[in-house]
């Protein structure tokens, strides 16, 4: 019976143009530089909301944005489904062991770690100091020099900025000064955004072994990659270091007592005792997943709020009660959470455009999805959440 589902799965599948040998080769290399886009189109065509795509030098790729097949990869058959290697060698010279590179027992491990350290009270009401003080310092002087003097600037630049101080100092205890526009980017910030961008490239290279190739001969924006990863493991290394010896030199019985009350991230890794590569790996992967993301949700959520008036005065008018007009009262972790208006506001703008578009996962062995589509052992499986929003309809906001 499953060899029966599995033969019609495969006979009845929806896919984009494909020929002989190429399959869709040629359609891919065309959209490579808007493949989200192009996925998307794709899944809107589509009855059951799930393609197959086949081209030459890359693994069959079943993408799928129904609800019910990204259920079942996500959660039901959750274990057949890890990154898989092939995801993880584009990712790995960057983000090396890190949590989001990882599956099995690493990934277990790593999350239960940094599920304990985010869950202190402590770590949390960090977090909201580092982002008032950021919020207060140095993004609202920026923005309302450029209201008085009716300069247009760049929001989305403006927020990677930000975005970028924040999770460095939460996670490193080091300020980048990214929003102090008077002083040059650092190093590390080129270096990262350079590492970033080249390792994207690889996923969207319509034959993967061109770039395999390149970096074999260090060539091209393989050889740029390996400086900027270079450069980026090793500033974070040095951050580590000076760290180490500043809790080294502290009286110990004093470490000790005041490990609750440590702030950073990185300052509660290394006082646990771990290893300085397991450290970097875990930090350099909470930059890029913090960075991008936030600023992403952030920028959608302003644009949106330009659209909905009735949505910014709601939202105005939440932070005025509990805060007062002029922000008597203390912002603190336990205000914000009750602050539901604009958790609605968040999430409806993360609905529509989800900072995270798509996850790719690699099956350990033959599956059938819920729509009866056949995903095979070693095929590459995409949970498409941007055609989720396309299929469910996005004309709406609160």
């Amino acid at each position: 019976m499953q060899e029966l589902t599995a033969f019609y799965a495969k006979k009845s599948v929806f896919a984009p143009p494909s020929y002989p040998f190429l399959g869709c080769l040629i359609s891919f290399y065309k959209n490579r530089t808007r493949l989200l886009d192009w996925y998307t189109d794709l899944l809107s065509e589509s009855p059951s909301q799930t393609i197959v795509v086949r081209r030459i030098g890359a693994r069959r790729t079943v993408v799928t944005a129904n609800p019910a097949n990204v259920e079942h990869m996500l959660k039901t058959n959750f274990n057949n489904f890890p990154k898989g290697k092939a995801f993880t060698e584009i990712l790995g010279d960057l983000l090396g062991c890190g949590i989001f590179n990882v599956d099995g027992e690493l990934w277990s491990t790593q999350r239960k770690l940094a599920s304990h350290e985010f869950s202190a009270k402590s770590l949390r009401e960090f977090v909201v100091k580092t982002l008032k003080e950021e919020v207060e310092k140095r993004l609202i002087p920026l923005l309302e020099e450029a209201a008085e003097t009716r300069k247009v600037v760049d929001l989305q630049d403006m927020l990677r900025r930000f975005a970028f101080d924040t999770i460095c100092k939460v996670s490193l205890g080091y300020d980048p000064c990214c929003l102090d526009l008077s002083k040059p980017a650092p190093p590390l910030v080129k270096a990262f955004d350079s590492a970033s961008e080249i390792s994207a490239m690889r996923g969207m290279a319509p034959l993967f072994v061109v770039w395999k190739l390149k970096k074999a001969l260090n060539i091209g924006s393989e050889r740029k990659l390996k400086e900027a990863v270079e450069l980026v493991h090793g500033c974070v290394l040095d951050i580590i270091q000076n760290k180490r010896r500043a809790l080294f030199e502290s009286d110990n019985d004093e470490v000790n007592n005041q490990h609750d009350n440590m702030e950073d991230l990185l300052s509660r890794l290394l006082s646990a005792g771990h290893d300085e590569e397991v450290v970097r790996d875990m930090v350099i992967s909470f930059i890029m997943a913090g960075r991008d993301t936030t600023s992403s949700a952030l920028t959608w959520l302003f644009w949106l709020l330009s659209k909905h008036p009735n949505a910014e005065e709601m939202m105005v008018k939440e932070v005025e009660s509990m805060l007062g007009n002029y922000g008597e009262k203390e912002l603190n972790f336990e205000v914000l959470k009750e602050m539901n208006c604009i958790k609605a506001c968040l999430c409806e703008s993360m609905r529509l455009y989800p900072p995270v578009a798509w996850d790719s996962k690699h099956a350990l062995n033959d599956d059938v999805l819920p729509d009866g589509t056949f995903v095979g052992k070693g095929d590459r499986g995409v949970d498409h959440i941007r055609g989720m929003d396309e299929w469910m309809g996005h004309e709406y906001f609160l």
